[in-house]
């Protein structure tokens, strides 16, 4: 099997204007499409693709396991034995045999950042980068990529100086000094490009001659660094700041090869939806990528919560949109990061002497008590980033003020977006009385192990990333991967990393033995099923995603070995073999 081409606000008068023009574009544009899907049914005739000979895990409690699947059109036309779907066999159908592979419902990533991704891949890297060698290398590469005259930017370098990849927290990486690169590494590489870069911790930057020449950058400036009259490209912030003031917007043809090459990533791990934190100028991206046939996973898109009542202006409800691209859920912000220690706590970080910080959406006091029960009352669903023990529990706080203000319903379903670090089981308790959903992400854990400890101590770790612990206190458990990571870390959009990660809790490499804090391993199945009928419920969507069953979209992936029968350690070793998206094959190994 080979890879299938990638065929696939003046909404309150003044108050950003841009962000209404592309609402309201991409509003009538959705009606259209709206229009179109209505025709899409499965019943009758014969099927366009059959996969028979499998093991087809269904995420159906009615019907749990099948050995083929018939799809038509956009939909599942039957689910069953493999002699019952021969039935819709025709002269056209299209005849996979799977010789016993797996079979499960399309991934469905709880948690990205599509135009980061997009940007990463397509430009430069540098997160495991912490040296001259390694510097060129992924320039040179982002060169070959990127049109002429494009800016290269980001990059994020020495991420992983501090803290070895890979490490389970008792290796830090090599090297006393950090690296601290020059422009005569680069300039050479770079005659068409202007490039600048920075440290992963935004504490450094380079900049090479064009750069320098694009803003009109010498000696003369603050924060310039200097040697014998000439810039070395070294950059203070504020120095980056002015020289970023002289890129121009990035055209709409870059963006639109930066989204290939992140549907490109997502297709190749089997990810056929992704709930992505949405920047309002993406709309335009997948917009005109669903015109031209090429979106080829769905986007349940979240704006930021400061953004709802755009919405509510409108008269938008909530999941408004298409098949493919719908007005989701709310992203709000209650504390910061693990990876800068900004997450917020009750006790000290143990490197720091700080408890973390409030974002600004809590400020001024009582904003986003306000947010929250404004998005709530027009029915949207908030979807809200809290880390710490201390953030964690002032937001369940929060919800539960939102149901005392505009009374019990049925239908909300809120989330804790990470949920990285509860005070303890009685947190997960509080959850699952407040039916609120735990939007984790499990490749944090393996990752963040290289430094969890030496921050907070190895009493708190006990309950960091507590999985089990969640799942046993009927917490709903929805997982993704915050893919393309954040400036501290890169993390995989591979959902068999995420679930290995839930499962054993190890670095790739199997450390540490036994697994990190291995209390909270849970095993396949429940992983499994965080990835796909519980983030199409988590989205609204329980009766058209998530699962294998007749009328249900036509989104599968098919897998070299069962993860649910592997030994734990080979789960991230598990092979997306074809992936199928509105009955389309959008990727084929």
């Amino acid at each position: 099997m080979g890879s299938v081409s990638r065929g696939p606000e003046s909404v309150s008068r003044g108050v950003r204007r841009g962000i209404g023009v592309a609402i309201v574009v991409f509003v009538a544009s959705l009606a259209l499409v709206a229009c179109e899907e209505a025709d899409g049914g499965a019943s009758g005739g014969n099927a366009d693709l059959i996969l028979t000979g499998g093991v087809v895990w269904t995420g159906d409690d009615a019907n749990p396991r099948a050995e083929a699947v018939a799809l038509r059109g956009a939909r599942i036309m039957a689910v069953g034995s493999a002699g019952e779907i021969d039935a819709f066999r025709g002269p056209d159908t299209r005849i996979v045999e799977l010789d016993g592979r797996f079979v499960s419902p399309g991934f469905i990533d709880n948690h990205t950042h599509f135009n980061s991704a997009g940007a990463l891949l397509l430009g430069a890297s540098l997160l495991d980068v912490a040296d001259a060698d390694g510097l060129r290398a992924r320039i040179r590469e982002a060169v070959e990529r990127m049109p002429t005259g494009a800016w290269i930017t980001g990059g994020d370098w020495g991420a992983y100086e501090a803290w070895a990849m890979g490490s389970a927290g008792d290796q830090p990486g090599e090297g006393d000094e950090p690296f601290s690169p020059d422009r005569s590494l680069i300039d050479d590489l770079t005659p068409d490009h202007p490039v600048l870069v920075n440290r992963w911790d935004r504490t450094a930057f380079l900049a090479n001659a064009g750069a320098l020449d694009a803003a009109g950058a010498d000696c003369s400036w603050e924060g310039v660094e200097c040697i014998d009259g000439e810039p070395t490209g070294r950059l203070t912030p504020n120095a980056a700041a002015r020289v970023r003031q002289a890129m121009p917007a990035k055209p709409m043809e870059l963006r639109l090869e930066e989204a290939r090459a992140a549907l490109a990533d997502l297709a190749q791990y089997g990810v056929t939806t992704i709930h992505d934190n949405t920047p309002p100028n993406m709309f335009a991206v997948y917009q005109a990528l669903l015109d031209e046939d090429e979106l080829t996973t769905r986007i349940y898109a979240r704006p930021t919560l400061d953004r709802a009542e755009h919405q509510a202006a409108l008269g938008l409800p909530r999941n408004f949109g298409s098949d493919f691209i719908r007005l989701g859920g709310f992203k709000g912000f209650v504390d910061g990061i693990m990876g800068n220690s900004t997450a917020m706590f009750y006790e000290p970080f143990d490197h720091t002497g700080g408890f973390g910080s409030w974002r600004d959406m809590m400020e001024p006091a009582g904003n986003m008590e306000r947010l929250l029960i404004e998005a709530d009352a027009q029915g949207y669903w908030p979807q809200v980033h809290a880390i710490g023990d201390h953030a964690i529990d002032t937001l369940l706080t929060l919800f539960a003020r939102v149901e005392e203000v505009n009374g019990p319903r049925e239908d909300r379903r809120f989330r804790v977006i990470h949920a990285q670090h509860l005070a303890g089981p009685e947190t997960a308790a509080r959850m699952a009385e407040l039916g609120v959903i735990a939007e984790v992400q499990p490749y944090h854990a393996i990752d963040d192990m290289r430094w969890m400890e030496e921050r907070i101590g190895p009493d708190r770790i006990r309950w960091t990333y507590a999985f089990r612990t969640l799942d046993e206190a009927g917490v709903l458990l929805s997982f993704g991967s915050d893919w393309p990571g954040t400036n501290a870390a890169w993390y995989t959009a591979n959902p068999l990393m995420g679930m290995y990660a839930a499962v054993a809790r190890q670095t790739p490499e199997g450390e540490p033995e036994g697994g990190w804090v291995p209390e909270e391993r849970i095993d396949a199945e429940t992983a499994l099923r965080a990835y796909t009928v519980n983030n199409a419920w988590a989205e609204g969507m329980e009766e058209e995603k998530g699962r294998i069953r007749e009328g249900y979209l036509a989104d599968l992936v098919v897998l070299d070995m069962n993860p649910l029968e592997v030994e734990v350690a080979r789960l991230q070793d598990v092979q997306v073999m074809l992936t199928i998206v509105d009955g389309r094959v959008v990727f084929e190994r």
